[in-house]
């Protein structure tokens, strides 16, 4: 069974935790042991795991890729203006695969499941699938 998370982004570029909603997924279908997918639905939204215990790392990490790819960054062809926010996704990727054991996602001490918006706000769609 796919299953599908619903997140409301605030602002063009955040990295929004998403760790409590796939938890609530994990318990929703039961899963004690196994994996599970995450797949984002969109061009210009990505998924990652990195620190959630202080959220200077998310804020920096938005920063950075600022930097990186800027927004209007002159040469883009694509004519929505967003292509920074495509490159962006490209970098982080688009999906996820992680370990459940006893009912919850394996992560580092100060890891967190995130979505990184690079073109909201928007609502975004995160594809949910299991695997023993």
């Amino acid at each position: 069974m796919t299953r599908f998370l619903e997140v409301q982004t605030r602002r063009r570029e955040e990295l929004v935790d998403i760790g409590p909603q796939v938890r609530d997924a994990i318990r929703a279908e039961g899963v004690e042991e196994g994996s599970i997918y995450l797949w984002s639905m969109h061009t210009t939204c990505a998924l990652t795991v990195n620190e959630n215990a202080d959220p200077d790392v998310a804020r920096d990490l938005v920063w950075k890729m600022g930097e990186l790819v800027p927004e209007g960054e002159r040469g883009f062809r694509h004519g929505e203006g967003n292509s920074d926010a495509h490159v962006k996704t490209s970098l982080f990727g688009p999906g996820l695969t992680l370990i459940i054991h006893q009912g919850e996602p394996i992560l580092g001490t100060w890891q967190g499941i995130f979505l990184a918006e690079w073109d909201g706000p928007r609502r975004r769609r995160v594809a949910v699938k299991f695997s023993p």
